[in-house]
């Protein structure tokens, strides 16, 4: 790489130290950028270290294509002709993210330094903002799952939710990056997100108090199923402590005599690829790879453990529509090899990133390689199949109902659909659930009034409503009617 004496060459024009500035990307960030091996595997910002290719240095090859003058042509039109001041630094930002914006890639993208920063507190102990991690699906902003016990999991936002406006602002044609930065804010502020959710006609709105999201990823306990002790892993995300924690409770449970063992990533978004590689080295014995990872020549690098043979006990691994990427590696693998997937069908991120320095404090992340099952599977926009089907009841994926006069008797509507599926799943009874409200509907409304301190008068108002959606999020949270829990339990030992 040259090096220029600033001070000795000040007649360089702006439009040629713009056109060095893309030559530079154009390359490859040879030189002083070589050697990174910062990479991604979830759904959002999780940053990930990765073996094999990944951390071959990044080199360039080639000269920069001759039309690339056009930019710099462009630039220096723009700066010497149009009718307001712009700043070089808004140009050349808009020119980079011009072009990973030509990729139609939602996994590539240009953050700037605010955007890293945020980008790098995701592998900290904690952030603030509302925990869901989020992605674009067919050029949507859509919620990939809620973190556990994060201001979003308590709102009941749910995976695959459409994000349509934030704080009043609409986020269509925004990146992902710049769609993350309105959603976050500091702890205690209020957000307010206009959802969109599948099944439902009409979107609602959610408001959100911000606060703080720990990234503890690791829970575990002990059930007796059938006599026999079974020990249930719960893994959030795949964080830089995750394999580590996930060892240590592994050896816990195994110490207590477990017999059986049921591994939870449902809703689970990715993260760092070396904390799902370690904790399938526990699992995958050595005669498959665990994973492999190919690159844009169709190269592929494969990866072992050196375990001679499986556990002696059975396993499940639990999925579904929210685990995303590392998840999707574990559950995958863990198939592949014999073991049951219990749940729905995962995301299906199959693609690897890498976070480029741009010589400031930005970086460009763009998609560097594909990851493949140990059989060489892809399941990118396909997902991981599970092997025992096993969906939630039907009230897990109602949504708030928001009102602007009272549902009563000879109502009709999605609304009044709603409330009759959740009153269902609260255990009332209301005679139907087609939304037509009808006598049996208004004795349900009555009871559950009537239970919850409300006046018994039959209709929907919003706080009956709002206590309704309360006590819903409140029993799925709690695990009750887990359906894909109670499945992957019962089939363990069979």
């Amino acid at each position: 790489m040259e090096y220029f004496n600033w001070g000795e060459n000040m007649k360089l024009q702006k439009h040629h130290i713009v056109l060095l500035l893309l030559a530079a990307l154009l390359l490859g960030f040879a030189g002083a950028y070589a050697g990174v091996s910062l990479a991604q595997l979830g759904a959002d910002n999780e940053q990930e270290q990765t073996t094999s290719q990944l951390d071959q240095p990044i080199q360039g090859n080639g000269k920069p294509p001759a039309k690339i003058q056009k930019v710099a042509r462009t630039y220096n039109l723009i700066k010497e002709n149009y009718l307001e001041d712009v700043q070089d630094k808004q140009l050349i930002e808009g020119a980079i993210q011009g072009m990973i914006a030509s990729l139609e890639d939602p996994y590539s993208s240009y953050l700037d330094a605010e955007m890293m920063k945020n980008f790098n507190n995701t592998i900290e102990s904690s952030f603030e903002g509302i925990g869901a991690e989020v992605s674009k699906v067919d050029g949507k902003v859509t919620i990939v799952s809620p973190i556990k016990d994060s201001p979003a999991e308590k709102a009941g936002l749910r995976p695959n939710d459409q994000i349509l406006r934030v704080g009043g602002e609409s986020v269509a044609g925004l990146n992902l990056q710049e769609a993350v930065q309105k959603i976050r804010g500091k702890k205690g502020t209020e957000v307010v997100l206009k959802i969109q959710r599948d099944g439902v006609s009409e979107p609602f709105e959610v408001t959100l108090v911000r606060d703080d999201i720990p990234v503890e990823t690791v829970y575990s306990e002990v059930k007796t199923i059938d006599g026999k002790k079974t020990g249930v892993i719960e893994i959030t995300s795949f964080a830089e402590n995750t394999a580590e924690h996930f060892s240590k409770q592994l050896k816990k449970l195994e110490d207590k005599g477990i017999e059986g063992l049921v591994i939870d990533v449902r809703g689970n978004p990715g993260g760092v690829l070396i904390a799902v590689e370690k904790i399938l080295k526990n699992f995958i014995p050595d005669d498959i790879p665990y994973v492999q990872i190919e690159d844009q020549n169709g190269q592929i690098s494969k990866s072992y453990s050196n375990l001679d043979e499986k556990k002696p006990y059975p396993i499940s691994v639990l999925i579904n529509e929210g685990s995303a990427s590392a998840s999707e590696i574990l559950a995958v693998a863990m198939k592949e090899v014999g073991y049951d997937v219990v749940g729905t069908k995962s995301f299906g991120k199959g693609t690897v990133q890498q976070a480029l320095p741009l010589g400031d404090e930005s970086r460009i992340k763009l998609t560097f390689f594909k990851w493949l099952s140990p059989k060489g599977n892809w399941i990118h926009e396909k997902g991981v199949q599970p092997t025992i089907k096993e969906k939630q009841p039907s009230y897990y994926f109602t949504s708030p109902v928001q009102l602007d006069e009272p549902l009563g008797y000879n109502d009709t509507g999605d609304h009044v659909k709603n409330i009759q599926v959740m009153l269902k799943g609260l255990g009332y009874e209301p005679g139907r659930t087609d939304g037509y409200f009808n006598r049996e509907t208004e004795a349900a409304v009555k009871s559950f009034q009537s239970e919850h301190g409300h006046k018994s008068t039959g209709k929907v108002d919003e706080k009956t409503a709002g206590q309704i959606e309360t006590k819903v999020v409140e029993q799925i949270r709690a695990g009750k009617d887990d359906r894909q829990m109670e499945k992957a339990l019962s089939e363990l030992y069979n």
